[in-house]
């Protein structure tokens, strides 16, 4: 049981924490509750070219990394579509200085045209490197596109298109600066060897000066019910087909979510899960196949790819897999199965919250989405799921007018 306290400052900032004093070392994450769905359609990609901008220093220091690197701490980030995190790890003596560090630059940024113009290009050089000349790097666009029609997960946290980014003015950064990185849109977790007492002080002396800021409500366009089969084929210089295979599923609140994440699980964790011990291993259908949930805070997609062994097709793939889904929906699977599922999360939730810096990044986490509490039932809530409700999400989510098929071809084949 990990024991959680919390403090608001007077400017909306919520401070989660937790002691940890079998380690010198502790931990800020700070949580920004924007992502990617809140960018316009027609400038995507601003919150991770934020992730970037965040290290190019403030108004009052110019270098982020230095005095970090100085106390003996090391910082990293990422986005998602959801929202941005950042983190940091100091020894505990030096804690203050991650405090100040992060403070400062939520206060305000050194908007300045040569630092964009840098995070600009590196995001730019990121979105080639990863999403147009890596093999299958274009899957994420592809997929997003053909499942969501109106809701901004229809595009990847690294933006539809590199001309959004290069496009992107000192004042439209600016906006969007001020708009969403402010102290009540933003959530603090503090673990390692510092007491509560320190963290309340702390967060009060750094923090407490910025001023609350007017963030927007957020009403996305709600995504319509798919109710056709959706297919696309495309043809890539890769070195293999590859099949992916993706079904629109709940949100992250939801109660069925934990049936999904296990659903996946199911399919494709492990060598004893069915779609690698029967279509790799047994049949030799596919070289490899996996499943994953997006688990978003709008309603996301489960997914799953395949890539064909030597000799078989994608269509061969398709129709195992499809038999495998089948089999999920007529019939319940076995108390062995499922208690493995569980156990694995459950020995995954304990080796997870060991260490400081995985339980700040939960905590800010659980918090941004209900309450910190929550991280200690989590367990309990897998452990509920039953054969039934697995065979009755796995009903209602694998139906072809609920799915989205990418056909991923290699040229000169």
């Amino acid at each position: 049981m990990i024991k959680i306290n919390r403090h608001t400052l007077a400017n909306g900032l919520t401070v989660v924490h937790n002691e940890d004093k079998n380690t010198n070392m502790a931990a800020l994450n700070l949580l920004y509750k924007v992502g990617a769905r809140d960018e316009s359609p027609s400038h995507t990609g601003f919150a991770h070219l934020f992730e970037h901008l965040m290290f190019g220093g403030s108004v009052n220091i110019p270098d982020y990394d230095t005095p970090i690197q100085m106390a003996g701490g090391e910082n990293n980030a990422w986005t998602n579509n959801d929202i941005t995190n950042y983190y940091l790890t100091l020894p505990a003596n030096n804690i203050e200085t991650g405090f100040w560090l992060e403070s400062d630059r939520m206060l305000s940024l050194d908007f300045n045209q040569r630092s964009l113009d840098i995070q600009k290009q590196v995001v730019i050089e990121e979105f080639k490197q990863r999403n147009l000349n890596q093999p299958y790097g274009d899957t994420s666009h592809l997929l997003r596109s053909m499942a969501y029609k109106v809701h901004p997960y229809q595009w990847p946290t690294i933006g539809k298109e590199i001309s959004h980014i290069a496009d992107a003015t000192l004042d439209e950064v600016k906006k969007f600066f001020f708009t969403y990185y402010a102290p009540n849109n933003a959530i603090l977790a503090v673990t390692g060897n510092i007491s509560f007492e320190d963290t309340v002080q702390l967060a009060e002396k750094w923090f407490g000066p910025i001023p609350a800021r007017n963030v927007p409500v957020r009403q996305l366009p709600q995504e319509p019910c798919q109710t056709e089969k959706r297919r696309m084929e495309v043809t890539r210089p890769v070195p293999v087909d590859a099949l992916y295979i993706c079904f629109h599923m709940c949100n992250r609140m939801h109660p069925d979510y934990y049936a999904f994440d296990m659903l996946s699980d199911i399919l494709a964790n492990g060598k004893s899960s069915r779609l690698i011990q029967r279509l790799v291993i047994e049949q030799q259908i596919c070289s490899s196949t996996d499943a994953y949930i997006t688990g978003s805070l709008d309603e996301g997609l489960l997914t799953i790819i395949a890539k064909p062994a030597p000799g078989h097709t994608l269509e061969e793939a398709e129709r195992a897999i499809w038999k495998e889904l089948d089999e999920l929906k007529q019939n319940d699977i076995s108390n062995h199965e499922l208690e493995k599922v569980k156990n694995r999360y459950e020995s995954e939730q304990i080796f997870n919250n060991i260490n400081y810096l995985n339980v700040a990044t939960n905590l800010a986490y659980f918090e941004m989405l209900s309450q910190a509490e929550d991280l200690n039932d989590e367990v309990r809530k897998y452990r509920t799921v039953n054969a039934g409700q697995i065979r009755r999400v796995a009903q209602e989510c694998f139906r072809t007018s609920n799915c989205c098929t990418l056909l991923y071809k290699a040229q000169n084949k």
